[in-house]
């Protein structure tokens, strides 16, 4: 676990295979609310040295589902801590109706961390329904699948160009181009986009490759630039 900030810290999890095919990191975000209660973002699937590590930092009160495929360590921490609430994002129960969640997140409603944490769902996508979180007190974005960087080191060179092609390889990735080609609404998402941006941010954290420390917000308004133009 790498902490990120005060009562922020990063937990890289196993790799995956999208499509069953193409390798992919993991990484959830812990924060620790003002309550001393721990909310877990995008939990990765847990190991008795991972919930030891949380479990150090205090009670696990909030699992947070960012996106509807991101449900991979949704149930395995509601197991360990069944009084653990679960957020989901708008299309999550329609993907995965067998996970019981609690709360379906949506734009401007109050949460428990409402002090610490601002959300914002990313509007205007035929596809990905993510929910963008920002940490205040580190002022610390965190984005889950819309902006991705992968490491290169240790990657098949077919992996490599496949990521390269889709621009997500290496520190200077993006905005997948899959995702680029899914918009149904580009005004919609640029609104989201700039509610974001106006956001008091300096840190990145995303859930696959390098995060981004210092300059964040130069940084996430270069990768969305493509919107602007394609308006």
């Amino acid at each position: 676990m790498e902490s990120f900030g005060e009562n922020i810290w990063t937990m890289d999890g196993d790799d995956v295979r999208m499509f069953r095919l193409l390798p992919f990191s993991t990484r959830m975000t812990v924060i620790r609310l003002e309550s001393g209660g721990i909310w877990l973002h995008s939990p990765v699937l847990p190991t008795p040295k991972r919930q030891r590590a949380i479990d150090a930092l205090g009670p696990v009160e909030h699992l947070v589902a960012p996106n509807k495929i991101h449900s991979l360590g949704i149930q395995p921490w509601k197991a360990l801590y069944p009084s653990a609430r679960v957020w989901a994002s708008p299309e999550f129960s329609t993907r995965h109706p067998d996970i019981t969640i609690d709360t379906t997140l949506a734009d401007g409603m109050e949460t428990p961390w409402n002090g610490a944490i601002s959300h914002c769902v990313i509007d205007g996508h035929a596809v990905l329904d993510e929910v963008e979180f920002l940490h205040k007190p580190s002022k610390t974005l965190i984005i889950t699948d819309f902006i991705q960087k992968h490491h290169v080191a240790g990657e098949p060179w077919i992996w490599r160009g496949i990521k390269q092609l889709a621009g997500i390889l290496g520190k200077d990735g993006g905005v997948p181009l899959d995702i680029k080609l899914s918009i149904q609404d580009k005004a919609a998402m640029q609104k989201s986009v700039d509610t974001i941006l106006g956001w008091d941010f300096e840190n990145l954290i995303i859930a696959h490759g390098h995060c981004v420390r210092g300059g964040a917000k130069e940084a996430v308004s270069r990768a969305f630039d493509w919107i602007t133009e394609a308006q």
